[in-house]
C-alpha cells in the first residue's frame, strides 16, 4: 500500500477531481490538499467519516488505512524491526478479548 495521502490522490483523481474540488467537497483549503497528497501534511482524522462518504467507501476501511499508515510511519521513524507488527496485532487481540464482556456462568 501506498501512504495513505497517495490513496487520497489516487482515488480523487478516479472521480477526476481537481484538488481544489475535492478541497471544497470535503472542507480543506487546495494547498493542504496537495500536502496531504505529497505527504508533508497529515489528513485530519475528523474527517476520515467525510472521506468515506465522498469516495463511496467502507467507513471502516477508510479508518483502517488511516491508522496502517500512521503506525507504520511510527515505526518507521523509531527503526522499529517488521516484528513490531506482529507484536502489535498480538496486543491489539489481547486487548480485543481483555475488553469483552464475559458471560455470567449459572451454577
Amino acid at each position: 500500500m501506498a501512504s495513505f495521502g497517495q490513496f487520497i490522490k489516487t482515488e480523487r483523481e478516479k472521480r477526476e477531481w481537481t484538488q481544489t474540488e475535492f478541497g471544497a467537497k470535503i472542507g480543506i483549503n487546495t494547498s493542504a490538499i496537495s500536502r496531504i497528497e505529497n505527504g508533508s501534511q497529515k489528513f485530519s482524522k475528523s474527517k476520515l467519516k467525510k472521506l468515506a462518504e465522498l469516495f463511496q467507501i467502507e467507513n471502516q476501511k477508510i479508518v483502517d488505512l488511516f491508522f496502517a499508515d500512521k503506525f507504520a510511519n511510527e515505526a518507521f521513524k523509531y527503526k522499529c524491526s517488521d516484528s513490531i507488527f506482529i507484536v502489535a496485532e498480538n496486543a491489539s487481540n489481547y486487548i480485543k478479548n481483555k475488553n469483552v464482556k464475559q458471560g455470567e456462568l449459572e451454577l
